[in-house]
């Protein structure tokens, strides 16, 4: 029974995950915090605005089948019970498996330079996730036997393919391969992501603290400033030469904007005092600015380089006799 119960929970993923796709905010001069006197702006990147998280629904609801596998199998005996709570454990693990893996994807698609997974979540989920059904249907198998010899393992067997082939359909694979690492130096390239993964730590205490403030246009402010630093973040990652001219502000400013963040929190929090909203709105202002202006220079330097780059080989050519059109 179970076993029918969970194969059929697996096609639900593939149409929540649909709705979560018409989740994402508006945003703009016609959307309600919006402001039609201001020129339209154009469009900030990967980040811009608010981000449906990656593993919801879809992952939550395979969480489901293992709470009453759990309840109907307390009355088994001992056997079926193990069985049922062993079932239930590795549903369970790979439901959490599986949430990791969306969230390690997701990640590795909002970045043009990534690294693929460590270790292959997703696939691993899958592998669990037909253990589990095969595991529920064995004890299925088990209950209605008369005796331990008549337990068939072809329905567990065929139940536990089933269960991982529609896991893979619809969630499908982890990321294989490397993407934009050609010609990358890996040294390099791992300081950036140790640098960055500290940067991302300091913006998510940021979104912590501000929730405190109980204030949601000030956290709107907050995700706003976080985009754009995120922007810097993506540059650095895509470049890990632009490292040392990006470094002061993914650690000392980031470090000190979080600190001012958790001050202003505990004070608005109890105060609700306008003039602290209006020096903490403008610090973001500022530090917004400045994370802008940054990433503007150290695109411009990138093009600066390309343009010497090409000036050299131009000159090169030219002394090689080849003639350039």
């Amino acid at each position: 029974m179970w076993s029918y119960l969970y194969c059929s929970s697996v096609f639900a993923p593939a149409y929540l995950g649909a709705c979560e796709q018409m989740a994402k905010r508006y945003g703009g001069k016609f959307s309600p915090q919006g402001d039609a006197s201001q020129p339209d702006q154009p469009a900030r990147g990967q980040f811009e605005g608010a981000r449906v998280e990656p593993a919801g629904a879809r992952s939550n609801l395979l969480f489901l089948p293992a709470v009453p596998l759990v309840f109907l199998s307390l009355n088994d005996g001992a056997v079926g019970m193990t069985i049922g709570l062993i079932a239930a454990g590795v549903l369970t693990a790979a439901a959490f498996l599986l949430r990791e893996g969306l969230r390690a994807e997701a990640a590795y698609n909002a970045r043009r330079v990534a690294r693929k997974p460590a270790f292959p979540r997703k696939i691993f989920a899958s592998i669990l996730t037909g253990i589990g059904a095969a595991l529920a249907s064995y004890r299925s198998e088990f209950l209605d036997a008369t005796s331990a010899s008549e337990v068939s393992l072809i329905a567990p067997i065929l139940f536990g393919c089933v269960a991982t082939v529609l896991h893979s359909v619809s969630f499908g694979f982890d990321p294989l391969s490397d993407k934009g690492m050609e010609g990358v130096d890996t040294f390099q390239q791992d300081r950036v992501a140790r640098v960055v993964e500290d940067a991302e730590q300091h913006l998510t205490e940021m979104t912590d603290a501000i929730k405190r403030a109980g204030d949601r246009r000030i956290e709107a402010r907050v995700e706003q400033f976080q985009d754009t630093a995120r922007d810097l973040f993506r540059t650095v990652e895509e470049d890990p030469r632009d490292l040392a001219g990006a470094r002061k502000y993914m650690t000392v400013y980031l470090q000190g904007a979080r600190d001012a963040t958790i001050k202003f929190a505990d004070v608005y929090a109890r105060t609700r005092d306008a003039q602290a909203l209006a020096d903490y709105s403008a610090l973001l202002d500022d530090l917004e600015q400045n994370f802008a202006a940054r990433t503007r220079k150290l695109l411009l330097d990138d093009r600066s380089d390309l343009t010497v780059e090409i000036d050299v080989l131009r000159e090169r050519l030219q002394r090689e006799g080849v003639r350039l059109d």
